[in-house]
Formats: structure tokens, sequence, C-alpha cells
């Protein structure tokens, strides 16, 4: 790990934003999403994958005021969160109107408390009517998405500061290829709805970590792969909003009407880079054991921490305003995510000096939660115990410290920290 009481005393623009992040499936608890289905369940089991439903999880339904006092606490000026479709739109055309209601009263909450909100029309969940009909594999139904957008942006867009409309239309363990093409039509559907209701800012967001080749770029397989992968995963999403085109690799090329410069800012969800080995099947399960990190009882892609990846991106993406709408560190031990927290905030500083226009951080997440099938990858500012009471971490402290203030200090870092964490 990089030391981080060598690092200099720096100081945030006013304006810039320190937030946290949710998604309501993760945090809310029987949302009745495709992911909550016997038919999902089952499917996982036959595929021989571990999966743990998200039953209750942190029971954010019924705890938002809590959810609400931890950032408070923290005097975060941001907070993403999402309205889930499956407790909207309960079958085609019919929805839960007192579901919407509470969705209203969080956001007037949010409000009261002077925090800004980026709203997540749709972060992976949906009905599982939806999925039923073939969800995003198909363009036929993009009117049932338009639908739903058409009855909800209206009711909530008095109270949102950013919309990101679909969270992570690149990610490839969630979207075949097809889909990946797909969404972007679903895409410029929700950028028109949203833009008819509201003239705040939005994008949607990119899951982005730069394709290392394992053995350096002379390394013809790797290389080839590295490129290969950065094209499908990353690339087409920026040409796609660039140029107007979606283009991928085995599939003619073709333009949406729309599509070009349908986002206002950049959102940018990075956690890690990948290194990539092309000479594995499993071509993204290779690590450097020197910079390896047993973080975890079980590998959950987070053992190498990354600063860098922020200049990476900030250079990639200058043509627009830059959100990092996701970032944070799954690691058991809490003093580990101070380090991580410190050389992110550290390198988006050193991007700011650059002169890159990285217009906030949202720490992933606000809350240990549920990992889309697995509970034991904690990436939260606090925990939740058995009586779904919220307890803010250190980090959330030292974090919190440094959004009031606008500033990352050696003082504030060694109220909070000593000494280098062990890992295990």
């Amino acid at each position: 790990m990089i030391d981080p009481f060598s690092y200099k005393d720096i100081r945030f623009p006013k304006d810039f934003l320190f937030g946290a992040a949710t998604a309501g499936a993760q945090i809310e608890g029987n949302v009745n999403s495709q992911f909550d289905s016997s038919a999902y369940i089952e499917e996982k089991k036959k595929m021989g994958e571990a999966f743990t439903p998200a039953g209750k999880s942190e029971d954010s339904w019924n705890h938002f005021d809590e959810d609400l006092a931890l950032l408070k606490q923290m005097k975060l000026g941001l907070y993403r969160m999402s309205i889930e479709w499956s407790r909207v739109e309960i079958r085609p055309g019919k929805y839960d109107e007192s579901a919407v209601m509470q969705y209203v009263e969080e956001l007037k909450k949010l409000k009261n408390a002077g925090i800004k909100i980026c709203l997540t029309l749709h972060h992976f969940s949906h009905p599982t009517w939806f999925e039923e009909k073939g969800a995003f594999r198909t363009l036929n139904n993009i009117s049932d998405f338009e639908r739903y957008l058409q009855y909800i942006v209206p009711i909530v867009a008095p109270y949102i500061d950013y919309w990101i409309v679909l969270n992570e239309p690149n990610m490839p363990f969630q979207y075949s290829i097809s889909e990946r093409m797909n969404l972007l039509s679903y895409h410029v559907a929700g950028y028109k709805i949203v833009k008819e209701n509201s003239d705040k800012p939005v994008s949607s967001a990119l899951s982005y970590s730069p394709k290392h080749p394992f053995r350096g770029s002379s390394d013809k397989l790797d290389s080839l792969m590295a490129n290969w992968l950065d094209y499908t995963e990353n690339e087409y999403f920026a040409h796609a909003f660039r140029t107007g085109e979606v283009s991928m690799p085995d599939h003619d090329a073709y333009v949406v009407p729309g599509l070009k410069n349908s986002i206002d800012f950049w959102a940018i969800n990075t956690y890690i880079r990948q290194n990539i080995d092309g000479h594995k099947k499993n071509f993204h399960d290779s690590s450097y054991d020197a910079t390896r990190l047993p973080v975890l009882s079980h590998p959950f892609y987070m053992e190498e921490m990354s600063p860098e990846i922020i200049i990476n991106l900030a250079s990639r993406f200058q043509d627009k305003p830059i959100l990092i709408s996701e970032n944070g560190f799954a690691v058991k031990n809490d003093d580990v995510r101070i380090i991580y927290i410190s050389e992110m905030l550290q390198e988006i500083h050193q991007a700011l000096d650059m002169g890159y226009n990285i217009i906030g951080y949202t720490h992933w997440s606000l809350l240990d939660n549920w990992e889309w099938g697995d509970y034991s990858a904690t990436f939260g500012l606090a925990s939740v115990d058995g009586d779904y009471q919220r307890h803010l971490k250190k980090s959330g402290e030292f974090y919190g410290k440094i959004a009031m203030q606008k500033q990352f200090t050696q003082k504030i870092l060694r109220e909070y920290l000593n000494q280098q964490p062990k890992l295990k």
C-alpha cells in the first residue's frame, strides 16, 4: 500500500461535491425485482453459482430516516440513490401510488436537509414481468420503459439535481454485447423524457476499468484481449455518445437518432484496473503478487488499489464535466478503507490541478449491503447490525470530516489512523 502519511495537505473547491451512493435493490429490501424471482434463483443454482437472495437487505425502505441521519452526520452534499421500477409499476400500466409517495417523501427530506440528489432510474433491477418479456435483450420493449418513465419522471423531477438513466449499461457480467448495444437506444428514450420534464443534467453511468495487459504491451495476446475488452466495455460507450454511432466487433454499425451528445456529463463508476491475461480462459483472473491485497476472505475483484485510474479516466473523458458516481473498496479492516479514500482523493485533487473538470466524488457505498448475491463484500461507510441499526464506521467519520472541511490534511488523517493497518 502507498503511504498516506506522506501525502500533502490538499483543499478542494467550494463547489466540489462529496457524496455517497446506494441502489434500491441493494438496500431497500423486498423490492420484488427479477433478482428475487424463483426462476432467477433456480438458474443460479443450475449454473453452480453461489447466490444469496437480497431478502430484507438493509431494510432501508423502513429505515430511510436513519440513512439520512448518516448523510447529515457526515455533512455530505450529494446522495446518489435509485427508484425501484419493480416497486412502482407492479404490472404493466399498474402503479403503486403509496410506494411513489414514499419515494417523494424521501426526496423531500433530502432536499430539506440541503442534500443534492443524483437519481438513478434503472440500477440493474426491474420488474419480473419486464424480464419475462425479454427486458433489454430486445428493442421491442422500449415502449414499456418509456411508459414507466413518462409516469415517474414528472412526479420526482422537482427534487432532482442530477439524473442517471441507466447504471452501467456496459457491464459485461450483467449484459451481453447485443444488450449493451440495445441499451444505448433505451438511454436515448430516457434522456428525451427527462429533458421534457427537467432542466437538470442527465447521463448514464459507465463502469470504467482500464484494461492492463498482464505481461505488458509487448505480449501480443494480452494486448489484443486488453484492447478488445476496452473497446467492447469502454470505448463503444464513449464513441456512441460522441458520434451517435453504435459499433461493436462482429456487428454492423448503425446510427441511433438522438444518441449523439445525449449526456450532459460523464457519470463514471470506477474501482480498479483490470489485469488482462490473454493466455487464460478466465482472462480477468490475474494479479501481481507484489501488489495483491488479501482484503476479504474470498476474492471479490478488489485485490489491488489503483489510484492512477482517476487520472486515466479524467484524461479520457475530458470533453464533459465528470462525476465520480461510484468508487469504493470492499474490505473487512475499515482502516484500509481510510487509506483507499485518501489515495483516491489525492488523485482527484491532482486531476483538478491538471485542469480536468471533476465536479464531485460519490463513495460506494453508504451502507454495507447486498452485492448482487453476496453479503460478504463490505463496501459501506456504515455497517448495519441484525436489528437494522446503522453504525458509522471510522472511515465514515474520516470521510465526513474531509467533506465538511473540503480538505484532506495530515491532521485529519491522524485523527483516525496512526499506522499502516494489517490486512489480516
